[in-house]
């Protein structure tokens, strides 16, 4: 008996990566393209297209049943449009519409891409089990989605769960974004750079000036390094808590490159938050690295799609 699959898309500033995915979460096909960020928006739809091209000539592609996209943001899941801040060419475009025309008219779910991971850390991840979660990607920005009541929690626009857009220094840098002090203008990966930089780290002899060059540098002792990313965790800690606070999350995943520095980030991280969860419906949270990958996007958007066309289904959990 035929499988019902899903076509997902991951579209990010720097690549646009597709695949089939059935109810186990298994990839049985796979196409990708670099983003032509830089480009019209037409040129980046083209490219959106042609990975779109590349599944519908797997033997596959008549299994498939639903469309689902987890895209860079700021997305507009109600009114189908995306304008990502690193895609200077799509600003309220119709992404959802072209999508289902380039399919033939294939039902489409757009989430954003840190919704999308969330909803793979839940499904098979470091989130599966827990019925409230915060799932992040800490890497270029910061990113994040919510799990609450068991259930993926978009939120009406796709976007619910944006940690790194909360304020957690009153009188601290302007962020892109338009405010201060934002935990992605402290904790994500080129900020923990700059900030060492500009406090006289230098980069070793291979040369690496990004946060994991930092990070090979605080893992070796060097206390401006070490700084640097002990101002992120608690960063990081900080909208944590402030989360937890609110939504009552019992556990937080993180992942992304900079999540790959390991102990320099989630060792001050933990430490941090010891001081930041306080109240007694929060201390027991617990913060865990993502387990997903760099398919984790494919399979959230293809397990978003799922969930959409089919409500109340319970997914495989292999």
């Amino acid at each position: 008996m035929q499988t019902h699959l899903v076509a997902a898309l991951d579209i990010g500033g720097t690549k646009i990566a597709g695949a089939l995915v059935d109810r186990d979460g298994a990839l049985v096909a796979r196409a990708r393209r670099p983003t032509p960020a830089r480009e019209s928006g037409e040129r980046v739809m083209e490219a959106v297209e042609g990975v779109l091209a590349e599944l519908a000539a797997s033997p596959r592609w008549g299994e498939a049943t639903a469309v689902g996209v987890g895209s860079a943001g700021p997305v507009d899941a109600a009114g189908g449009t995306v304008s990502p801040v690193n895609v200077p060419g799509w600003r309220g475009f119709p992404l959802v519409r072209r999508v289902a025309a380039a399919t033939g008219g294939l039902p489409v779910t757009l989430v954003g891409d840190g919704v999308a991971v969330t909803a793979a850390e839940h499904w098979l991840g470091a989130a599966r089990g827990h019925d409230n979660a915060l799932c992040m990607v800490v890497s270029t920005g910061v990113g994040g989605g919510l799990v609450l009541g068991g259930a993926l929690h978009p939120g009406p626009s796709g976007n619910a769960g944006h940690i790194g857009h909360i304020s957690v220094d009153l009188d601290g840098d302007a962020c892109p974004c338009g405010s201060r002090g934002c935990v992605e203008r402290i904790a994500s990966g080129p900020n923990i750079a700059r900030r060492a930089l500009e406090r006289g780290w230098r980069p070793g002899p291979d040369g690496d000036a990004s946060a994991l060059g930092v990070a090979a540098a605080a893992r070796a002792g060097d206390p401006v390094a070490a700084a640097s990313f002990e101002r992120a965790g608690q960063a990081l800690a900080a909208g944590i808590a402030a989360t937890a606070t609110l939504v009552e999350i019992d556990i937080a995943v993180i992942g992304g490159g900079v999540a790959g520095a390991g102990e320099p980030l989630f060792g001050p991280l933990r430490t941090a938050l010891r001081r930041y969860a306080t109240l007694s419906f929060v201390r027991r949270l617990t913060v865990v690295p993502a387990v997903m990958g760099n398919d984790a996007g494919l399979v959230g958007a293809a397990a978003a799609a799922f969930t959409a066309r089919t409500a109340g289904s319970v997914l495989s959990t292999r």
